[in-house]
């Protein structure tokens, strides 16, 4: 099952029965079939109706909507959650208890300091000349993951190990783009250069995905577990990507260091670095490329979940 990317002005959604039309200046462009379908992401002006929303929600297709300048996420509409809700029931209990939300968030967090090994790793490999800042953060992550290990920390504890493993790998992951992209960090609201426009187009896409794995495993995506719960954030979606920010941020390496994207696929507006229409376009056929694997994981990871907060064996 596909994503369809509508991100073009002049655009409108209809359907007829079981297919999805795409509309172009009220000229009928393309069409696919709703089964071929597992989301449908809509930036900028594309027009549609309630109805098409509707057939879209009742066939399981979910729909992402995007801001037209930045590209952050609006909504994410989709269909029928999973029946059961004793699965709701049992989140809530595990968020309450500190040694599950400790549990989750151990979990959880070793994923993601182990996939910023990995990535650094493969960095020092490719490039020599980084050998120095690269083996020194790889070393302060291995600390850390040890650390993570002690039983008796808290969230809030394993909260302050990811900052301090946050601040060591990118302070590592920075230098291996050119100076001229002018990336020094992690940065959004607006991001600043084309790095962090992209790793914010990129981690936005991911959380859409993981809201919609969440409703459909029958999860409440508000209540998490190394995250707090705050208005508005779907808390436990952003638990679900944080072991998956690594690989994201190795294949936006890959996107610039083999000139899929350019600096000239980019344009400042008002302090903002913006992903141009053409820079899009190729930002979502690579992201495509490489998403199957990922949402293949986060389902996994859904299942385990379910299943570490009701026992059940066909989670």
């Amino acid at each position: 099952m596909a994503t369809l990317y509508i991100d073009r002005k002049h655009s409108e959604l209809r359907h007829q029965g079981q297919r999805l039309l795409l509309h172009v200046n009220g000229v009928q462009a393309d069409s696919v079939p709703f089964h071929l379908l597992e989301r449908v992401v809509l930036r900028g002006q594309v027009r549609t109706s309630a109805a098409t929303l509707g057939a879209l929600a009742a066939a399981g297709v979910a729909v992402v909507l995007l801001t037209g300048r930045h590209g952050r996420q609006l909504a994410t509409l989709v269909g029928s959650p999973h029946n059961d809700g004793r699965r709701r029931l049992a989140q809530y209990r595990a968020a309450q208890d500190a040694t599950a939300q400790a549990d989750v968030a151990r979990y959880l967090l070793q994923h993601k300091l182990q996939g910023q090994q990995r990535l650094l790793q493969r960095a020092r490999r490719q490039r020599p000349d980084l050998r120095h800042p690269l083996h020194k953060a790889i070393q302060t992550l291995a600390r850390l993951r040890q650390r993570l290990a002690e039983p008796d920390l808290g969230v809030v504890s394993l909260r302050g190990l990811e900052g301090a493993a946050a601040s060591a790998y990118f302070a590592a992951y920075q230098r291996l783009f050119p100076s001229q992209l002018g990336f020094a960090g992690r940065k959004r609201r607006p991001p600043p250069d084309p790095v962090n426009a992209c790793l914010s187009l990129a981690y936005t896409l991911a959380h859409a995905e993981a809201i919609h794995a969440v409703h459909s495993a029958g999860l409440d995506p508000f209540l998490g577990f190394l995250h707090e719960p705050d208005f508005g954030r779907e808390s436990l979606a952003a638990d679900l990507i944080e072991p998956l920010r690594p690989r994201l941020d190795g294949w936006v390496w890959q996107l610039f260091r083999e000139r899929h994207l350019r600096a000239d696929h980019f344009r400042d507006q008002d302090g903002a670095c913006l992903l141009g229409k053409t820079g899009r376009g190729i930002f979502y056929a690579q992201y495509e490329a490489q998403a199957r694997a990922q949402r293949r994981w986060m389902r996994r990871q859904v299942r385990r979940l379910v299943h570490y907060l009701t026992g059940e064996d066909n989670a």
